[in-house]
């Protein structure tokens, strides 16, 4: 009996064209959870480390395509604790508003282009959107785009998958129990098509 991931008309799959590589991001008013990702589903190490993001090679223009298309980021009081730093995001290629969702904006310290908010995500898109004034709101911390997409409010997710294996910290999508939630695959002919991946692990000298 054929597993859930084998395709049971094996013609079909073979006449799919291969898949394509995503189309360049454009700048229409989304709401766009964008991540490098591990292979293994994590989007940041412990204490939000990001320095395992070092030595990978991406589609030439990439950073300056993401800086161009976002008109505003938001993220997450942890996220923005571990890098208080508007000039880091895309190598410093973008500037724009920034909005940190907290539930203690207090005590937060306050920076240039920075806005802390207290209130519920519908209403930190609903900024965030106004101030990205027709370019996309990119979302940067999983716990609110988890949130965003429970509630509906995810136009798109947007990964690189990196090649490399973290094993634990900060998960894309971590809701245990949770039911799961269906995404449709933009490049290719079957939005409900399976990705494949081929790796060898690297030996270190």
């Amino acid at each position: 009996m054929p597993t859930p991931q084998t395709p049971q008309n094996t013609d079909a799959a073979q006449s799919l064209s291969p898949l394509a590589a995503p189309e360049r991001q454009t700048a229409r008013g989304k709401v766009l959870l964008h991540f490098t990702m591990s292979l293994d589903g994590f989007v940041a190490g412990p204490g939000h480390t990001m320095d395992w993001m070092t030595g990978f090679s991406s589609r030439p223009g990439v950073v300056e395509e993401y800086a161009q298309t976002t008109g505003a980021v938001l993220g997450g009081r942890d996220g923005w604790d571990s890098h208080p730093d508007t000039g880091a995001i895309y190598g410093g290629a973008w500037r724009g508003p920034v909005f940190v969702l907290t539930h203690h904006p207090q005590d937060a310290r306050p920076a240039a282009g920075v806005t802390f908010l207290s209130c519920d995500v519908a209403e930190a898109v609903r900024i965030g959107l106004e101030a990205a004034d027709g370019k996309n709101l990119e979302v940067f911390s999983p716990s609110i785009g988890r949130q965003l997409l429970e509630h509906g409010l995810v136009d798109e997710v947007d990964l690189h998958v990196a090649p490399v294996l973290l094993g634990d910290e900060i998960r894309l999508f971590d809701r245990p129990g949770g039911a799961p939630v269906r995404l449709a695959l933009l490049n290719g002919d079957d939005p409900s098509t399976t990705v494949n991946v081929r790796y060898r692990p690297v030996t270190s000298t």
